[in-house]
């Protein structure tokens, strides 16, 4: 009985993307970001055992998801969700989003973002811009955290050029500072990317960080560490307490427990 209730009230439990959305649209297996703290690859790699480790880095399209038609879902929708927008794929990815917005649907594009591919997505779907939110992930401004957090994605002055370049654009723009990476600077992080957002900028801490990251070495544990205490109860009450205030700024669920604010009810209620 105890453990039905626990599943019961975790099968309740809206977190994650499901906050931002009803549905989560892929197109690809793997992704060559390579972020340590990832959960898709925990969960198909290290978990399950369904992508073998060397073939995680690389991308592979799956066709069926590519040339199946989409309906219309009830409520926003988010594509990518386990997987990148990446150069290789970006044609793919293009197609989905296309059938996507044929379909009717509002698409929340998340990514840590390419400015080639961002261009690209601007140009193709300049029609359809209305149906499309984007959500870039910058998750610090310092590029050594970025390199060793997320070693294959972005630096952060492309991130924030195709943030620039999107919202310039007229497409709707938001950030994701989850997992913040940097909680000391999140307040200068906030006010740089603000400028070219029409929608929000969401703060959420890295969770689950003893799964979802291998401590093989002697300096992701010093990392590790560091980040942790970066986002005690005490400093997110703190980042809260200066950024409370401030319009754009959203709050994920891992933030929104330690301050004590209303969850989200249903999925992509939080969008």
């Amino acid at each position: 009985m105890y453990g039905g209730n626990n599943m019961a009230a975790e099968k309740r439990r809206i977190a994650g993307t499901r906050e931002w959305a009803v549905a989560e649209i892929d197109c690809c297996a793997g992704c060559s970001h390579g972020c340590r703290y990832c959960y898709a690859r925990y969960r198909e790699v290290v978990a399950t055992g369904r992508i073998a480790p060397e073939q995680w880095p690389k991308p592979a399209i799956r066709g069926g998801d590519v040339e199946r038609d989409y309906p219309l879902y009830d409520g926003q929708v988010m594509f990518p969700a386990n997987h990148d927008i990446q150069p290789e794929i970006v044609d793919d990815c293009i197609v989905v989003l296309q059938k996507l917005v044929a379909a009717g649907n509002k698409v929340l594009v998340v990514s840590k973002p390419h400015l080639q591919c961002i261009d690209k997505i601007c140009r193709i779907l300049r029609s359809n811009r209305e149906q499309i939110l984007f959500r870039f992930s910058i998750t610090a401004g310092d590029d050594d955290i970025l390199r060793f957090w997320e070693p294959g994605a972005p630096c952060f002055c492309e991130r924030l050029a195709s943030l620039r370049h999107a919202y310039a654009q007229g497409y709707a723009t938001s950030v994701s500072i989850e997992p913040m990476l940097d909680s000391e600077n999140i307040v200068s992080l906030v006010a740089a990317c603000a400028p070219h957002v029409s929608h929000s900028i969401w703060i959420g801490k890295m969770n689950k960080t003893e799964q979802r990251v291998c401590c093989e070495d002697e300096e992701t544990p010093v990392r590790l560490q560091r980040l942790r205490q970066g986002q005690t109860d005490a400093k997110i009450r703190d980042i809260y307490s200066r950024l409370k205030d401030n319009p754009l700024v959203r709050w994920k669920e891992s933030i929104k427990e330690v301050v004590q604010l209303k969850l989200a009810e249903k999925p992509g209620e939080d969008r």
